[in-house]
């Protein structure tokens, strides 16, 4: 299927961790070894440019955290991040050059681009947010089917088994989701599309198009 395949999706020059994707199709392929990948990248990294904190946690020492943001490891903050007021870094985390994890956020199990933005009262989860991707206030990625199946990709009549239990979103670059939206599991946004405010969005959004609701998907340019 056109369009859920990484390089439809993401600019792997806007991320530390682009050698994570090396070898794979699909996006979500990745999530289970963002652990794993943390420790090895981060044993890495320049002292001159990263601190180690704790362990297995290294913050760009340009970046700014607050003093009541929690970060557990593994987890890589990039150069000019800004963690702010009581964000919940669980771990397997990599937050990208320039972006912003707000207040009371909450981070597990994800890689977040350069520049995305993830500000006020989200949840991000088994989830990868493309370059410049921002989620409005409140809103969230559901990574659990409420039956606790396994996740399944839709796209028009096509059906990807991921094989996984927990699937967040995958954004591409440059989308944006309107406030207090919920993006059920596996769903996948593609580049530059919006997504309105308080939608509750599943499946396959191609690129270029604007979420009003699950009737009314349009594209942006006519």
């Amino acid at each position: 299927m056109n369009g859920l395949k990484i390089n439809e999706l993401y600019d792997l020059n806007e991320t530390i961790a682009a050698d994570i994707f090396k070898g794979h199709t699909y996006p979500w392929e990745v999530l289970p070894c963002i652990k794993e990948y943390i420790c090895t990248l981060g044993a890495g990294l320049d002292p001159d440019i990263y601190e180690k904190k704790g362990e297995d946690i290294w913050i760009a020492k340009s970046a700014r955290v607050f003093d009541s943001a929690y970060i557990g490891g593994p987890c890589i903050i990039d150069e000019d991040a800004e963690v702010r007021h009581c964000a919940f870094i669980r771990g397997s985390a990599i937050v990208g050059k320039g972006a912003v994890v707000g207040n009371s956020t909450e981070l597990k199990n994800v890689i977040l681009f350069n520049k995305v933005q993830v500000p006020h009262y989200n949840y991000v989860g088994d989830s990868i947010l493309g370059f410049k991707a921002h989620m409005g206030a409140g809103s969230i990625t559901s990574n659990v089917k409420s039956d606790k199946t396994l996740v399944v990709i839709k796209a028009k009549d096509e059906r990807i088994e991921t094989g996984l239990k927990k699937v967040g979103a995958m954004l591409g670059d440059n989308v944006e989701v309107g406030c207090n939206s919920v993006l059920n599991p596996g769903t996948v946004v593609g580049r530059g599309s919006n997504i309105y405010p308080t939608s509750c969005v599943r499946g396959y959004i191609p690129e270029g198009h604007i979420y009003k609701c699950r009737t009314e998907i349009v594209a942006k340019y006519h």
